[in-house]
C-alpha cells in the first residue's frame, strides 16, 4: 500500500513523521501527505474522509497550513453518524475560528445538533459552540442554548451553561434572557453544574446591573445556604481533596458572594455568620484549605463593614505569613496591603512577622515586605521602623540594598521628627550603603543640612568621624567634603557643641587631611574629585596656616589627563596666588538652599528657570506650530534658587545687561500694539522704534538682503531708531535678536524663503501625558526633495525612561533615513531630552505631502512601555 495514500491510517503517518531526521525530510512527508488528502478530497470519497481530517488535525498542530480542508470539517458534522460528527466538530474547533467565514455555513447543522434527540450529539454542538461562537451566532442560537440550560441531563446543562458564558460575553444584550435560568441553576444539587451556574451569574453581573440587583435580592440567602451545606457536608470521595468537599465549589461561591455583598450592607450582613464559619473552620495544613482560607479573606475585605470579621481576616493572612510555603507568604503580603487603608491598626499587630519578612531569602517577597513596612510607618513607629530597617541595611544583599535605601530615605524625609534625627539617619545610610544611594539622596542631606544652622558644627563633626571609619562610601565622601569645605572652621573650632556629642580635637591639618586622602582615594570618581577641589579652595582662605599645602595638592592636578580637574586646579591655583584680595569673596559660604524649591523641582511641581512672561498656555491640536511663550530668563539661561521674578525684573535685567533704553511696547507712543505670542516678548523688548504688526501665526519672510547683512550691520541698527520699516521687517527684528544673544535659539516659528530657499518650523508632532516629541524641520536650497529633521524627545513624568528607542515608517513614495540617537536615558521631569536625526527624500514633492508612522518603547521602572502614533499634518510644501 502506498504510505501517503488516503486510506494510510493515521497511527503509520505519526510514525514516519517521527522517524524523520531533518526538518527538510519531515516538510517532505507533510507535502506528500497533503497532496494525498487533497486527491481524496477531489475525488469526494466519504470513506476516507474522517480519516483524512484527523490526519489534517495533527499537521495543523505541528504548525503547516490546512485551510484546505475546512470544508471537509462541515462535510463531517453534517453527517448522521456520531463517529463523523464528533471528527467534524473536532476539526472544527481546531482548524476554525470566529473570525472565519465558512462559520457561518455551519449555524444551521448546530442548530439542528442541538435539537438532535442523542443526548451526545447535542453535547458535541454545545462543546463547539462554546468554544468558537461568534456574535452572530450567538444571536441566532440563543433560544436553543436557554432551552438546553433545563435539559434533563445534568452534563447537557452545565455544558449550556458555559455555552451561555461565552453568548453573554460576546453579545451582553442578550444577559437578561439568562437571568431566570440561571437562578434555577444556583439551586442544582449537582456540583458541575452548580459551579457553571455560580460562574454564569458572576459574569451576569459584569455585564448587567439591573441582573446584579435581581441576583441580590432572590439569590444571596440562596448562596449562602448552599456555602453553608458543603461547608458542613460529610465525607464525600466523589467531591474530595486533601479532606476538603470541593474546594473548587467553595471558591466560586465565595467569589460571588463577594460580587454580591460589594457595596450592600443588607446583602453584606445575610454572609457575615458563613463567612466566620468558613474562616475558622477551614484547616490550613493543606493547599486546597489555605485556597478556601484566602478567598474567605479576600471577601471579606471586599463587602460592606464588620470590624471583627476584618481582625479575624487579618490575623488569618498574619498566619499565612509564617507559613513555609513562598506563595501563600507573598499573597498574604499582597492582601495586607491592601487591608492596610480598611484597618490600619489589625494590620500592626503583625508588625514584627513583616519585618521578618524583610529578611527572606526570596526577593520577591522581601520587595512586597518592604512596600508594606512602608505603609505600616506613621509618626508614632517611624522611629523603631527606621531602626530595624537600618539594623537590616548591615546584613542585607547588595542587590537589595537600592531598593532599602530608597524606602529609609523615603521614610525619614516623610516623618522625620525634627531635623537632628533626620541627619543621624541619613548618616546610618551613607556609611552602610552610601554606594547604593541616589544622588537625589545626599542632595537633599546636604539641603537640610544647610538650613539647620543650629546643627552645622553637629553635622560636620558626625560626617568627620563618619569618613573616618567607612571612607569607601562615595556619596558619605561627597557630603563629608562638601561639609567640611563649608563648616571647616566649626569643625577645628568645636562651634556648636551638643551635650550628646563626646569630645573631638580635629586641628586644620587634620581637616586638610581628609581632603587629600578623599582626593587620592583609588575609589573616588570625577564628582568627589572635583567637589574635593572646590573645598580645598574654601580651607585654604579659612585656614591661613594651611594654605601652602593646600596649593601644593591642587597643583599636582594641573598636570591631569581629565580636563575637568586640570581647569578646576590651574584656576584655583591662580586664585590662591594672585588674587589673594578677591578670594575671600569668592569662598564665601553658600547661602541656605530653600528646601520647598528642592523638594517642588525634584518632584517636577516647580520649573526649573524663571519665569517672567504672563502668557497664557495655549493648547494646540498635534502637530500645530506651538510658538514658544519662553520668558527672557528662559533664553538667558538664568537658573535661580530664588522665588519668581516679577515680569519686570526680567526686562530690567535685559536693560542693564543690553545697556540700551527698553521702553515697554505698552508704554511707547504712537505705537500700535497688536496682540503677540510669546516668542515676540524678546522682539518687543528689542524693538526700536514702531514694530512692525504681525499676526502670531503669519509666517515670517525674509529677504535674501536682509540674511546678508552682518552683525555690525544689526548692531548700526540699535543706533539708529529712525531707520525705515520697509529695511527691518518683523523678521529682520528676530534676526537681529539671534546675532545679538550670539546665536541663542529664540522660539519655535517658521521661515520659509522665496524659491527654493531654506524652511524651518518646530512642530510638536506627537505628545502624551507621559512624552513629547518634537520635530525641528528644515530645508537645503537647490534640493526640495529633501527634507531634514531633527526629532526632540522629552519626558514629562517623574519617573526615567531607560532602554528608549524611536522607530518610523514611511509609505513607498517617502524615503527615509534614520542617525543613531543621542542617548538611550531619557530623564525625568523635562531635564534633558533625547535627540535624533532624520532625513526624508520625497519622490512626490508637491503632490504628496509627509506622512510618518512612529514607534516609541523604553522601560519604566523595569516595565516595558509602547507608544504609537501617526503624523499625517506636515506642512503642505514638505
Amino acid at each position: 500500500m502506498n504510505p501517503f495514500s488516503s486510506g494510510t491510517r493515521l497511527r503509520d503517518m505519526i510514525r514516519a513523521i517521527r522517524s524523520c531526521k531533518t526538518a527538510a525530510e519531515e516538510r517532505g512527508v507533510v507535502r506528500k501527505e497533503c497532496a494525498a488528502i487533497r486527491a481524496s478530497i477531489s475525488e469526494n470519497d466519504p470513506d476516507y474522509r474522517h480519516r483524512n481530517l484527523a490526519k489534517l488535525m495533527f499537521i495543523h498542530m505541528l504548525g503547516y497550513p490546512t485551510h484546505f480542508g475546512q470544508m471537509e470539517c462541515l462535510k463531517l458534522i453534517a453527517s448522521p453518524g456520531f463517529p463523523e460528527k464528533r471528527i467534524g466538530y473536532l476539526g472544527l474547533m481546531l482548524l476554525l475560528d470566529e473570525r472565519q467565514e465558512v462559520l457561518m455555513l455551519v449555524t444551521n447543522s448546530i442548530k439542528r445538533d442541538l435539537n438532535h434527540t442523542n443526548q451526545y450529539i447535542v453535547g458535541l454542538a454545545l462543546c463547539a459552540l462554546g468554544n468558537i461562537c461568534s456574535a452572530e451566532m450567538a444571536r441566532d442560537l440563543a433560544p436553543e442554548i436557554e432551552r438546553l440550560l433545563q435539559f434533563r441531563d445534568p452534563n447537557i446543562r452545565k455544558k449550556a451553561a458555559l455555552c451561555s458564558i461565552r453568548i453573554i460575553k460576546k453579545v451582553p444584550d442578550l444577559a437578561e434572557n439568562f437571568v431566570n435560568p440561571v437562578a434555577a441553576l444556583l439551586k442544582e444539587k449537582h456540583h458541575g453544574v452548580l459551579i457553571t451556574g455560580v460562574q454564569l451569574c458572576a459574569d451576569l453581573c459584569k455585564v448587567s446591573t439591573e441582573a446584579l440587583d435581581y441576583f441580590r435580592k432572590k439569590c444571596t440567602d440562596g448562596l449562602v445556604k448552599v456555602l453553608k451545606d458543603v461547608a458542613n457536608s460529610p465525607y464525600a470521595p466523589e467531591y474530595d481533596i486533601s479532606g476538603i468537599i470541593d474546594p473548587f465549589l467553595h471558591i466560586r461561591l465565595l467569589k460571588i458572594l463577594r460580587v454580591l455583598g460589594q457595596g450592600d450592607a443588607d446583602a453584606s450582613d445575610s454572609m457575615n455568620d458563613i463567612l466566620a464559619q468558613v474562616a475558622t473552620k477551614t484547616e490550613s495544613n493543606k493547599n486546597a484549605g489555605n485556597a478556601i482560607l484566602y478567598e474567605c479573606v479576600e471577601t471579606i475585605m471586599s463587602i460592606e463593614d464588620n470590624g471583627g470579621l476584618r481582625v479575624l481576616a487579618i490575623n488569618i493572612l498574619g498566619r499565612f505569613l509564617s507559613n513555609r510555603d513562598n506563595n501563600i507568604r507573598y499573597v498574604a503580603l499582597n492582601m495586607l496591603m491592601r487591608a492596610i487603608a480598611v484597618d490600619s491598626q489589625a494590620v500592626q499587630r503583625h508588625r514584627a512577622t513583616i519585618l521578618e519578612c524583610v529578611k527572606d531569602t526570596d526577593p520577591s517577597i522581601r520587595k512586597r515586605a518592604l512596600d508594606l513596612v512602608y505603609l505600616l510607618v506613621n509618626d508614632t513607629n517611624v522611629k523603631p521602623l527606621t531602626k530595624e530597617l537600618t539594623e537590616h541595611l548591615k546584613v542585607s544583599d547588595p542587590e537589595f540594598k537600592g531598593d532599602l535605601t530608597a524606602k529609609i530615605y523615603s521614610i525619614v524625609e516623610k516623618f522625620s521628627p525634627e531635623k537632628i534625627w533626620y541627619i543621624d539617619q541619613m548618616l546610618k545610610v551613607l556609611s552602610e550603603a552610601g554606594n547604593y544611594v541616589k544622588d537625589e539622596v545626599w542632595h537633599a542631606l546636604i539641603v537640610v543640612i544647610t538650613n539647620a544652622s543650629d546643627l552645622h558644627g553637629y553635622a560636620v563633626r558626625s560626617l568627620y568621624r563618619a569618613v573616618q571609619t567607612a571612607g569607601e562610601q562615595e556619596t558619605l565622601v561627597q557630603v563629608a567634603v562638601w561639609c567640611i569645605g563649608e563648616y571647616g572652621e566649626m569643625l577645628v573650632n568645636n562651634v556648636g557643641r551638643l551635650d550628646i556629642e563626646e569630645p573631638l580635637m580635629v586641628t586644620e591639618s587634620n581637616a586638610v587631611d581628609v581632603l587629600e586622602t578623599s582626593i587620592k582615594s583609588h575609589s573616588c570618581d570625577l564628582t568627589s574629585q572635583a567637589m574635593c577641589l572646590i573645598a580645598l579652595l574654601k580651607l585654604s582662605s579659612r585656614f591661613p596656616s594651611c594654605s601652602q599645602r593646600i596649593n601644593d595638592i591642587i597643583g599636582q592636578y594641573k598636570g591631569s589627563f581629565v580636563l575637568e580637574l586640570q581647569q578646576r586646579a590651574i584656576e584655583f591655583n591662580s586664585i590662591i596666588e594672585r588674587h589673594q584680595n578677591m578670594r575671600s569673596s569668592l569662598v564665601e559660604r553658600m547661602p541656605v538652599l530653600d528646601e520647598e524649591t528642592f523638594s517642588g523641582r525634584r518632584a517636577g511641581s516647580v520649573p526649573a528657570a524663571v519665569s517672567t512672561s504672563q502668557g497664557v498656555s495655549v493648547s494646540l491640536p498635534n502637530g500645530s506650530i506651538k510658538l514658544s511663550t519662553a520668558p527672557v530668563a528662559d533664553l538667558l539661561d538664568l537658573t535661580l534658587d530664588d522665588a519668581p521674578a516679577s515680569s519686570s525684573s526680567g526686562g530690567v535685567f535685559l536693560q542693564d545687561l543690553l545697556d540700551v533704553n527698553l521702553m515697554p511696547v505698552s508704554l511707547q507712543p504712537d505705537t500700535i500694539q497688536a496682540q503677540k505670542s510669546g516668542s515676540d516678548v524678546l522682539l518687543d523688548l528689542l524693538s526700536i522704534g514702531t514694530p512692525a504688526q504681525r499676526s502670531p501665526f503669519t509666517p515670517q519672510v525674509l529677504s535674501s538682503k536682509t540674511d546678508n547683512r552682518s552683525r555690525l550691520d544689526i548692531l548700526d541698527r540699535l543706533s539708529t531708531p529712525s531707520a525705515p520699516s520697509s529695511q527691518v521687517s518683523s523678521t529682520g527684528g528676530n534676526s537681529s535678536m539671534l546675532d545679538l544673544l550670539n546665536g541663542l535659539p529664540s522660539s519655535p516659528s517658521v521661515s520659509v524663503t522665496e524659491g527654493n530657499g531654506p524652511v524651518h518650523s518646530s512642530v510638536t508632532v506627537f505628545e502624551s501625558s507621559s512624552l513629547r516629541l518634537t520635530f525641528n524641520i528644515s530645508k537645503q536650497p537647490g534640493n526640495p526633495h529633501m527634507t531634514l529633521i531633527d526629532g526632540s524627545f522629552t519626558n514629562k513624568s517623574e519617573y526615567v525612561y531607560s532602554d528608549f528607542i524611536f522607530q518610523a515608517a514611511v509609505p513607498k513614495f517617502l524615503q527615509l533615513q534614520l542617525d543613531p540617537a543621542s542617548g538611550n536615558t531619557l530623564p525625568a521631569g523635562g531635564n534633558g531630552s533625547i535627540t535624533q536625526k532624520l532625513r526624508i527624500t520625497n519622490s512626490q514633492h508637491g503632490k504628496k505631502s509627509l506622512v510618518m508612522r512612529i514607534r516609541v518603547s523604553y522601560k519604566v521602572n523595569d516595565k516595558d512601555v509602547l507608544e504609537e502614533g501617526q503624523i499625517n499634518n506636515f506642512l503642505r510644501d514638505l
